[in-house]
């Protein structure tokens, strides 16, 4: 029985697209949506409370602030990782699973690029307070304010990761 990175493709070649324009359509929308009615600097909105709190930043680098300033190139970089992804889904038959996966980190990569090039850095609206406990616990500081690119690009990779991992522990059974 083949792993879930060996079965043929069951989406035709168009879905992964559909996906990807969907979740890029729904990041910019959130991100205007922040832009107009959030305020730089302003107190945490509760959305869900003491879980997800709106505020409204901004970021030039990537996560915890990495690379600041170098919004262009990253910007660039994400491009290429999002088209290159998009391609490769296409192209190469993949499962139901990885084909949505894969389309999730896609276009994470490529909401994220609209706002470096569209405004040389990137507008983050979410705020997770139990994570922050988590990070600040192991003195890594403040959990990164996100949006939903960034939520695509690491729920699809930690997918992925999971998926990847499934597959190696099937595969050594079998051989075993």
């Amino acid at each position: 029985m083949p792993t879930l990175l060996e079965r043929q493709r069951t989406f035709p070649a168009w879905v992964p697209l559909l996906i990807a324009a969907l979740l890029v359509a729904a990041d910019q929308a959130l991100k205007a949506w922040a832009l107009a009615h959030l305020t730089e600097g302003a107190a945490p909105i509760p959305l869900i409370p003491g879980v997800l709190d709106w505020v409204l930043t901004f970021n030039t680098g990537a996560a915890w602030s990495l690379f600041s300033g170098s919004a262009v190139p990253l910007a660039v970089g994400r491009l290429l990782v999002g088209l290159g992804i998009l391609v490769y889904v296409v192209v190469r038959p993949q499962s139901r699973f990885l084909t949505v996966v894969l389309s999730m980190i896609a276009a994470g990569a490529i909401g994220n690029t609209i706002d470096g090039l569209r405004f040389g850095r990137v507008t983050d609206m979410f705020h997770a307070p139990p994570l922050s406990l988590i990070t600040q616990a192991l003195r890594a500081g403040n959990f990164p304010i996100f949006n939903l690119a960034d939520s695509c690009v690491v729920v699809g990779t930690l997918l992925l990761l999971i998926a990847s991992l499934r597959g190696e522990r099937g595969a050594k059974s079998r051989t075993s």
